[in-house]
C-alpha cells in the first residue's frame, strides 16, 4: 500500500467569525460538553441500511440544522448544511498563520439502527461500583474496566434505547472546544469542521469532498474509553453468497429438490469458530455472518470480513470461497453458489505510517490534556478509514463512550471533558505557538 499523496498548499481561507456576546455581569459562561450532549441525544438521527439515498433518513437533517444554527451563533459565518446532510464550517486562525497546517475536526450525525434512537431519555448518575441497573431492569454488569470509573459521572439510558454517544459525544466535544477556542487566547490555526451523515452504514465519506474541505490533516472524534487513540482500523470486505436451488413439491422431492437454504447452512456451518467475532479480540481477524435470508429456490447471506493485515485478509476470503466450493461434495449432489467480494475500506494504518506527525501530535495533545494516551487498533472502522485512503490523514480520538450500538451504552463525563481538552491542545500544538494566559471564563 502506498502513502498519502500530498496536495498542493492552498492560500488561507478568508472566512471570519463575528463574536457573539455570552457574558453575564462581565463574566463569560461556556456551555459544558455535557450540556450540549444531553440536548443532541434527544434528537433522533438513526440511519437506515435499507435506504438508497444520502442521507439515508431525513431525521438527520434535524440535528444538522440545529448545529448550523449553533455554529452561526458562535460566529462561524460560513456554517451550512448541504443537500446530502454534510455540515461544514470554518474557524479562522487567531494569529498570522501562513505556514500553519489547516486541521479538520470530524464527527458523525447518525446513530446505529442496532437499537432504537428515538425518545432517548438520558440519566446522569455518579458511579459507585457494582452493576448499574437501568430503569427497565437492564444491567450494565460491573467489569474491571468499570471499577476504574468509580467516582465518575456517567450518562446512561433508561434501558429502552441506545444513548447516542456514538457519535453525538464527538459532536458535543467539538462544539464545546470551538466555543472555548473562540473565547480564549489559546492559539490556533485555521480549523475546518464537518459533521457527516450515515457513518454507521458505511457511507459517511460517500459525498465528502476532500479537496473542497481543504484540510491538511483531520481527526475524527468517534472513539471509546478515555485516552484511547487510534491510528489503525480493520481492513473491511463484504462477501455475498447467493445459492441457487430447485424447488419442487416436498412429497416428490427425492433426487429432484435442491434446497438452497439447506445448502447455505452447510457453507456457514463449515466456517471456523475461531474466526468468529464472538471468539476473537485485539488484532485477530474475523468472519462475521451478518445477514441471511432465503427459501428452497434461492438463499443469500452477507458476511463481513475483517483483518488488520493483507495476509489475514486474503486468508479470510479464501476460507469462504473454499467453503462455497465444497458445497456439492458436502451435500452429495450438485448445487451452485455465486460468491461476490466487495471492498469496503482499508486499514488507515497503511497510509498513516507515512504521516507520523499526525500521530505524534495527537499523542502529545492527549497527554497535554492530562490523560495517558494508549494506541489501540479499532476492531471496526470510522469515517477516517476512507478519508485517509482518499488523501486526508485522519486518526481517531476517544469520546469517553462505551457499549456502543446497545441499550447499555453510556458516557463517562470526565473522559468526555478530556476529549474536548485534547481537541483544544491539538489546535495549539498544530499552530506551533506557545500556550498563552489561561482563559478567563467559567462554565455554568
Amino acid at each position: 500500500m502506498g502513502g498519502v499523496e500530498r496536495r498542493p498548499k492552498r492560500a488561507p481561507r478568508a472566512f471570519h467569525y463575528a463574536r457573539v456576546d455570552r457574558t453575564v455581569h462581565g463574566e463569560k459562561f461556556m456551555k459544558t460538553p455535557l450540556e450540549r450532549f444531553l440536548r443532541y441525544v434527544q434528537i433522533e438521527t438513526t440511519s437506515s441500511e435499507e435506504s438508497q439515498g444520502t442521507p439515508s433518513t431525513a431525521c438527520q437533517f434535524n440535528l444538522a440544522r440545529a448545529l448550523v444554527d449553533e455554529l452561526l451563533e458562535l460566529g462561524l459565518s460560513d456554517a451550512k448544511v448541504d443537500e446530502h446532510c454534510y455540515v461544514t464550517a470554518t474557524l479562522p486562525a487567531n494569529f498570522e498563520a501562513r505556514d500553519v497546517p489547516v486541521i479538520g475536526l470530524i464527527a458523525h450525525l447518525d446513530t446505529s439502527c442496532a437499537a432504537s434512537g428515538a425518545n432517548v431519555s438520558p440519566k446522569l448518575i455518579e458511579y459507585g461500583g457494582g452493576d448499574v441497573v437501568l430503569e427497565n431492569g437492564t444491567r450494565i454488569v460491573e467489569t474491571e474496566e468499570m471499577r476504574a470509573l468509580i467516582g465518575h459521572r456517567l450518562v446512561v439510558t433508561d434501558g429502552t434505547t441506545l444513548l447516542g454517544a456514538d457519535d453525538k459525544a464527538g459532536i458535543a466535544a467539538i462544539m464545546a472546544a470551538l466555543e472555548r477556542l473562540i473565547d480564549s487566547p489559546e492559539p490556533h490555526g485555521t480549523i475546518r469542521i464537518c459533521f457527516t451523515p450515515d457513518e454507521e452504514i458505511g457511507n459517511g465519506a460517500a459525498f465528502f469532498n476532500v479537496s473542497e474541505f481543504g484540510a491538511d490533516y483531520a481527526y475524527t472524534i468517534d472513539g471509546g474509553a478515555g485516552g484511547e487513540i487510534n491510528g489503525e482500523t480493520f481492513t473491511a470486505d463484504k462477501i455475498v453468497l447467493q445459492v441457487h436451488g430447485v424447488d419442487v413439491h416436498p412429497g416428490e422431492a427425492k433426487s429432484k429438490m435442491i434446497n438452497a437454504s439447506r445448502a447455505l447452512a452447510h457453507i456457514l456451518a463449515s466456517l471456523p469458530m475461531d474466526r468468529a467475532p464472538e471468539t476473537t479480540e485485539n488484532r485477530e481477524p474475523f468472519i462475521h455472518i451478518y445477514r441471511m435470508e432465503g427459501g428452497v429456490s434461492q438463499a443469500r447471506a452477507e458476511l463481513l470480513i475483517r483483518a488488520f493485515d493483507e495476509e489475514e485478509r486474503e486468508r479470510n476470503k479464501q476460507i469462504v470461497i473454499e467453503a462455497a466450493g465444497r458445497l456439492g461434495e458436502s451435500l452429495g449432489y450438485d448445487c451452485s453458489c455465486d460468491v461476490a467480494v466487495q471492498e469496503q475500506y482499508l486499514n488507515m494504518g497503511y497510509f498513516l505510517k507515512d504521516k507520523p506527525e499526525a500521530l505524534s501530535i495527537l499523542e502529545e495533545a492527549t497527554r497535554s490534556a492530562g490523560i495517558e494516551p494508549r494506541w489501540v487498533p479499532i476492531r471496526g472502522g470510522t469515517d477516517g478509514s476512507r478519508l485517509t485512503e482518499m488523501g486526508l490523514p485522519t486518526p481517531n480520538i476517544f469520546t469517553g463512550g462505551r457499549n456502543f450500538h446497545s441499550t447499555m451504552e453510556f458516557l463517562d463525563v470526565e473522559e468526555h471533558e478530556k476529549a474536548m481538552e485534547t481537541i483544544i491542545a491539538l489546535a495549539r500544538l498544530w499552530s506551533g505557538q506557545k500556550r498563552k494566559a489561561p482563559p478567563q471564563w467559567r462554565v455554568k
